[in-house]
C-alpha cells in the first residue's frame, strides 16, 4: 500500500485509545501530535499545518462539533477532518458534516482502515490545493489534463485521463463500473462497451509505457490500480 509521510493531528481523551492510534501511525513513519482536550486541540490546530485531523467528539471540556467547526474557522488551512465517535446514527453523522467533518469512522475501527481513509483526504487535500495528485508511481496534473508515469507522459484520451484520476483518488481501493460510468457520463451513460474501450486503451498505454498489470480487473466490481501487482487482469 502506497503511504503519504502525513501529519495527523489525534484529539482524542481516552489514553488508552490514544496511545493505539499513535503508536500505529509512528509505526508507519508519520508525523503524530496529540490533544486530549478541545481547547489544546484548536489551540494547536490553528497554530500548526497538518494533513488530517482526528477528532473524538466526547471530550470533557468541548463538545467535538464545536470544536470542528472552531477549527475549520480558525485552521491556516483547510485541513480535513476525521471524526471518531461511538455515535452511530444516521442524525449524529448528519450533524458531523453538517458542522464541517470530511469523512466519519465510527468505534471501534480498524486501525488499517483509518490509515486508508488519512490517505483519502490527504490525496484530496493535495489535489484541490496544487491542482496536482501524486499516488505511487503516477503524477496527475489535473488542470493541464496531463499524467506522468515515472517522468515519461502519457498520451491520454481525456476520457482516459478522468478514468485513470478516478482510479488515483481512491487507490487503494477498486472503482465500480457503476461508478466510473456515473463519474465520466452522468445520467445518460453510453452503452457498456464504451466503458470497456475505454479500459483498454488505457490498459494499452500502461503497458506501452511499461507498466503492465497495473490497472487490475476485479470481476464483478470494477477495476483498481495495483502498483505491486504483475498479475494480468
Amino acid at each position: 500500500m502506497n503511504k503519504l509521510p502525513l501529519s495527523i493531528l489525534l484529539v482524542e481523551d481516552h489514553l488508552a485509545i490514544a496511545r493505539q492510534v499513535l503508536d500505529f501511525l509512528d509505526g508507519l513513519g508519520w508525523q503524530t501530535d496529540h490533544a486530549g482536550t478541545g481547547a489544546l486541540a484548536v489551540q494547536l490546530a490553528t497554530r500548526n499545518n497538518y494533513d488530517v485531523v482526528l477528532l473524538d467528539l466526547n471530550l470533557p471540556d468541548i463538545d467535538g462539533l464545536q470544536v470542528c467547526r472552531a477549527i475549520k474557522a480558525g485552521a491556516p488551512s483547510n485541513v480535513p477532518i476525521l471524526m471518531l465517535t461511538a455515535r452511530d446514527a444516521y442524525e449524529d453523522k448528519a450533524r458531523g458534516f453538517r458542522d464541517g467533518a470530511d469523512d466519519y469512522l465510527t468505534k471501534p475501527f480498524d486501525l488499517r482502515e483509518l490509515a486508508l481513509r488519512c490517505e483519502a483526504l490527504a490525496r484530496r487535500q493535495q489535489l484541490h490545493v496544487h491542482q496536482e495528485m501524486r499516488v505511487g508511481p503516477f503524477t496527475l496534473q489535473t488542470r493541464a489534463g496531463r499524467a506522468l508515469l515515472g517522468d515519461a507522459a502519457l498520451p491520454l484520451t481525456q476520457t482516459g485521463f478522468k478514468i485513470l484520476l478516478l482510479l488515483c483518488r481512491e487507490h487503494p481501493h477498486a472503482v465500480s463500473r457503476s461508478a466510473l460510468l456515473q463519474q465520466l457520463w452522468g445520467s445518460q451513460p453510453p452503452d457498456s462497451d464504451a466503458l470497456k474501450s475505454h479500459i483498454y486503451a488505457l490498459r494499452k498505454q500502461l503497458e506501452l509505457a511499461g507498466a503492465a498489470g497495473m490497472l487490475v480487473t476485479i470481476p464483478q466490481l470494477g477495476y483498481r490500480l495495483a502498483f505491486d501487482s504483475a498479475a494480468s487482469p
